[in-house]
């Protein structure tokens, strides 16, 4: 896919990519990213996560990450505010996200997660080349530092 347009970039994003994950068709959303990607979560003061497709030392797999969060969470993005740079190829997203639990132990005990996220893209051949998600989870309790769940083993 060619990303030259800024119409193009956020086809890409909001339905490619984002929309894919929002149907949970894992496939779909793996094919949004460069062999080699690096994906990195920020969260506050947290140490960062790092992802990849083939993953190795302090890396976790990109694929089980979106296993998870597709797994345990009825996903919903919206009220996309995107920052488009084409010479470069890179972009970023100001977004909501809602999580909502799906039926499963100790995930629906959370409720639903509205998250304040910025999602900072670097393309490659019309694909994600690295990407960094930062967010916020304003509906946390005070003082609690609470992720979207997934696993930390690391």
């Amino acid at each position: 896919m060619l990303l030259d347009n800024r119409n193009a970039v956020i086809d890409f994003v909001e339905n490619a990519y984002f929309g894919s994950v929002m149907h949970a068709n894992i496939p779909a959303v793996l094919k949004c990213f460069h062999d080699d990607v690096e994906v990195l979560i920020r969260h506050g003061d947290s140490p960062v996560r790092r992802f990849s497709l083939h993953p190795g030392k302090d890396e976790a797999n990109l694929a089980e990450f979106y296993t998870h969060l597709c797994g345990n969470f009825e996903a919903w993005f919206g009220h996309f505010e995107h920052f488009i740079d084409l010479e470069d190829s890179r972009s970023a997203c100001y977004f909501t996200v809602r999580l909502t639990p799906k039926a499963t132990d100790d995930i629906e005990l959370i409720g639903v997660q509205e998250l304040h996220n910025c999602n900072f893209f670097r393309y490659e051949d019309g694909l994600i080349r690295h990407m960094i998600i930062y967010y916020s989870n304003t509906t946390a309790g005070a003082g609690e530092n609470t992720p979207t769940g997934y696993p930390q083993q690391l």
